[in-house]
Protein backbone atom coordinates (compact mmCIF):
# COMPACT_ATOMS: atom_id res chain seq x y z
CA UNK A 1 0.00 0.00 0.00
CA UNK A 2 1.60 3.30 -1.30
CA UNK A 3 0.30 6.51 0.66
CA UNK A 4 1.57 9.94 -0.21
CA UNK A 5 1.79 12.14 2.85
CA UNK A 6 1.49 16.13 2.16
CA UNK A 7 0.50 19.11 3.76
CA UNK A 8 1.88 22.64 4.00
CA UNK A 9 4.51 24.26 5.90
CA UNK A 10 3.80 24.09 9.45
CA UNK A 11 0.67 21.90 8.84
CA UNK A 12 1.95 19.42 11.12
CA UNK A 13 3.07 16.82 8.56
CA UNK A 14 6.57 16.01 10.22
CA UNK A 15 4.29 15.10 13.49
CA UNK A 16 1.89 12.82 11.71
CA UNK A 17 4.84 11.32 9.57
CA UNK A 18 6.47 10.02 13.51
CA UNK A 19 3.11 9.40 14.38
CA UNK A 20 2.53 6.78 11.06
CA UNK A 21 5.83 5.49 11.75
CA UNK A 22 4.93 5.04 15.42
CA UNK A 23 1.55 2.95 14.02
CA UNK A 24 4.08 0.61 12.23
CA UNK A 25 4.32 2.16 8.67
CA UNK A 26 7.39 2.43 6.93
CA UNK A 27 7.82 6.30 6.85
CA UNK A 28 10.61 7.17 3.46
CA UNK A 29 10.96 10.94 3.81
CA UNK A 30 11.87 12.53 0.35
CA UNK A 31 13.62 15.57 1.96
CA UNK A 32 15.75 12.90 4.03
CA UNK A 33 16.44 11.34 1.40
CA UNK A 34 17.46 13.92 -0.39
CA UNK A 35 19.91 15.33 2.49
CA UNK A 36 21.70 11.93 2.87
CA UNK A 37 22.70 11.49 -0.62
CA UNK A 38 24.82 14.56 -1.19
CA UNK A 39 26.42 13.53 2.43
CA UNK A 40 29.92 13.77 2.67
CA UNK A 41 31.93 10.32 1.04
CA UNK A 42 28.97 9.54 -1.38
CA UNK A 43 29.02 9.82 -5.14
CA UNK A 44 26.48 12.47 -4.69
CA UNK A 45 28.54 14.88 -3.51
CA UNK A 46 31.23 14.42 -5.71
CA UNK A 47 28.87 15.36 -8.43
CA UNK A 48 27.64 18.25 -6.83
CA UNK A 49 31.51 19.44 -6.60
CA UNK A 50 32.19 18.50 -10.25
CA UNK A 51 29.20 20.59 -11.13
CA UNK A 52 29.15 23.53 -8.69
CA UNK A 53 32.62 23.80 -7.71
CA UNK A 54 34.32 23.15 -3.91
CA UNK A 55 33.51 26.53 -2.78
CA UNK A 56 30.12 24.99 -1.63
CA UNK A 57 31.65 22.53 1.05
CA UNK A 58 32.45 23.47 4.82
CA UNK A 59 35.93 23.27 6.29
CA UNK A 60 34.82 19.82 7.19
CA UNK A 61 34.42 18.88 3.66
CA UNK A 62 30.09 18.56 4.40
CA UNK A 63 27.50 20.42 1.51
CA UNK A 64 27.27 23.87 2.65
CA UNK A 65 23.44 23.97 2.20
CA UNK A 66 22.72 27.21 3.02
CA UNK A 67 25.67 28.07 0.04
CA UNK A 68 23.74 25.93 -2.13
CA UNK A 69 20.17 26.98 -1.35
CA UNK A 70 21.40 30.39 -1.80
CA UNK A 71 23.23 29.85 -4.75
CA UNK A 72 20.18 27.56 -6.43
CA UNK A 73 17.09 29.74 -5.10
CA UNK A 74 16.99 32.33 -7.72
CA UNK A 75 18.85 30.30 -10.47
CA UNK A 76 16.21 28.36 -12.48
CA UNK A 77 19.16 26.70 -14.70
CA UNK A 78 21.60 25.83 -11.74
CA UNK A 79 18.55 24.52 -9.60
CA UNK A 80 17.86 22.17 -12.53
CA UNK A 81 21.84 20.89 -12.57
CA UNK A 82 21.39 20.10 -8.76
CA UNK A 83 18.04 18.37 -8.98
CA UNK A 84 19.76 16.43 -11.88
CA UNK A 85 21.99 15.06 -10.15
CA UNK A 86 19.67 14.63 -6.48
CA UNK A 87 16.45 13.26 -7.68
CA UNK A 88 17.91 9.99 -9.54
CA UNK A 89 19.76 9.47 -6.59
CA UNK A 90 16.60 10.08 -4.39
CA UNK A 91 14.57 7.92 -6.85
CA UNK A 92 17.00 5.03 -6.46
CA UNK A 93 17.01 4.98 -2.79
CA UNK A 94 12.88 5.36 -2.69
CA UNK A 95 12.92 1.95 -5.07
CA UNK A 96 15.25 0.13 -2.56
CA UNK A 97 13.02 1.04 0.47
CA UNK A 98 9.85 0.21 -0.88
CA UNK A 99 12.02 -3.11 -1.52
CA UNK A 100 12.59 -3.54 1.42
CA UNK A 101 9.26 -3.32 2.99
CA UNK A 102 7.55 -6.27 4.64
CA UNK A 103 5.01 -7.82 2.87
CA UNK A 104 1.39 -6.11 3.60
CA UNK A 105 3.21 -2.92 5.07
CA UNK A 106 1.81 1.01 4.09
CA UNK A 107 4.68 2.85 2.64
CA UNK A 108 4.22 6.25 3.20
CA UNK A 109 6.09 9.22 1.40
CA UNK A 110 6.30 12.01 3.19
CA UNK A 111 6.50 14.70 0.22
CA UNK A 112 6.01 18.07 1.00
CA UNK A 113 5.37 19.47 -3.03
CA UNK A 114 2.88 16.42 -3.83
CA UNK A 115 0.00 18.68 -4.88
CA UNK A 116 2.68 20.83 -7.05
CA UNK A 117 4.53 17.65 -8.25
CA UNK A 118 1.54 16.25 -10.28
CA UNK A 119 2.80 13.14 -8.60
CA UNK A 120 -0.41 12.60 -6.39
CA UNK A 121 -2.40 9.71 -8.83
CA UNK A 122 0.45 7.27 -8.53
CA UNK A 123 -0.21 6.51 -4.69
CA UNK A 124 -2.99 4.19 -3.49
CA UNK A 125 -4.13 6.98 -1.29
CA UNK A 126 -3.04 10.50 -0.20
CA UNK A 127 -3.23 11.81 3.39
CA UNK A 128 -3.50 15.86 3.66
CA UNK A 129 -2.55 17.35 6.86
CA UNK A 130 -4.62 20.54 7.05
CA UNK A 131 -4.97 23.61 8.63
CA UNK A 132 -6.17 27.26 7.81
CA UNK A 133 -3.25 29.46 6.51
CA UNK A 134 -3.61 31.76 9.50
CA UNK A 135 -2.67 28.73 11.83
CA UNK A 136 0.33 27.96 9.63
CA UNK A 137 1.61 32.10 9.63
CA UNK A 138 0.37 32.00 13.54
CA UNK A 139 2.70 28.86 14.25
CA UNK A 140 5.85 30.11 11.99
CA UNK A 141 5.62 33.34 14.31
CA UNK A 142 5.50 31.15 17.17
CA UNK A 143 7.89 28.15 16.57
CA UNK A 144 10.14 29.80 13.95
CA UNK A 145 10.59 33.06 15.21
CA UNK A 146 9.77 34.41 11.52
CA UNK A 147 8.22 37.47 10.28
CA UNK A 148 4.38 37.14 8.74
CA UNK A 149 5.71 38.47 5.48
CA UNK A 150 8.40 35.76 5.36
CA UNK A 151 5.80 33.26 5.91
CA UNK A 152 3.23 34.35 3.90
CA UNK A 153 5.29 34.29 1.25
CA UNK A 154 6.22 30.61 2.09
CA UNK A 155 2.44 29.65 2.14
CA UNK A 156 2.23 31.74 -1.39
CA UNK A 157 4.78 29.86 -2.92
CA UNK A 158 3.48 26.47 -2.22
CA UNK A 159 0.23 25.08 -3.83
CA UNK A 160 -3.11 26.37 -2.09
CA UNK A 161 -5.06 24.75 0.61
CA UNK A 162 -7.98 23.61 -2.04
CA UNK A 163 -5.51 22.61 -4.27
CA UNK A 164 -3.84 19.77 -1.72
CA UNK A 165 -7.31 19.48 -0.51
CA UNK A 166 -8.20 18.57 -4.28
CA UNK A 167 -5.82 15.09 -4.21
CA UNK A 168 -6.43 14.38 -1.05
CA UNK A 169 -8.04 10.44 -0.10
CA UNK A 170 -7.97 11.22 3.54
CA UNK A 171 -7.75 14.82 5.27
CA UNK A 172 -5.85 14.78 8.77
CA UNK A 173 -7.37 18.13 10.40
CA UNK A 174 -4.85 19.44 12.81
CA UNK A 175 -6.37 22.30 14.43
CA UNK A 176 -6.93 20.70 17.18
CA UNK A 177 -4.94 19.41 20.47
CA UNK A 178 -1.98 16.59 19.69
CA UNK A 179 -4.18 14.04 21.23
CA UNK A 180 -6.94 14.84 18.77
CA UNK A 181 -4.50 14.47 15.73
CA UNK A 182 -3.12 11.20 16.94
CA UNK A 183 -6.81 9.86 17.18
CA UNK A 184 -7.29 10.81 14.03
CA UNK A 185 -4.06 9.67 12.64
CA UNK A 186 -5.16 6.24 14.22
CA UNK A 187 -8.17 6.35 12.45
CA UNK A 188 -6.86 6.53 9.21
CA UNK A 189 -4.24 4.35 9.56
CA UNK A 190 -6.64 1.95 10.46
CA UNK A 191 -8.23 2.33 7.08
CA UNK A 192 -5.09 2.17 5.36
CA UNK A 193 -3.95 -1.45 6.65
CA UNK A 194 -7.83 -2.72 6.78
CA UNK A 195 -7.73 -1.32 2.65
CA UNK A 196 -3.82 -2.93 2.35
CA UNK A 197 -5.25 -5.97 3.84
CA UNK A 198 -8.13 -6.07 1.61
CA UNK A 199 -6.35 -5.55 -1.78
Amino acid sequence: MRVGLTGGIASGKSTVSAILAELGAVVIDADKLAREVVEKGTPGLAAVVEAFGEGLLTPDGDLDRPAMGALVFHDEARRRTLESIVHPLVFERIVALEQEAPEGAVVVHDIPLLAESGRADTFDAVLVVDVPAETQVERMLRDRGWTREDAESRIASQATREDRLAVATHVVDNTGSLEDLRRRVEEVYAELTGSARAS
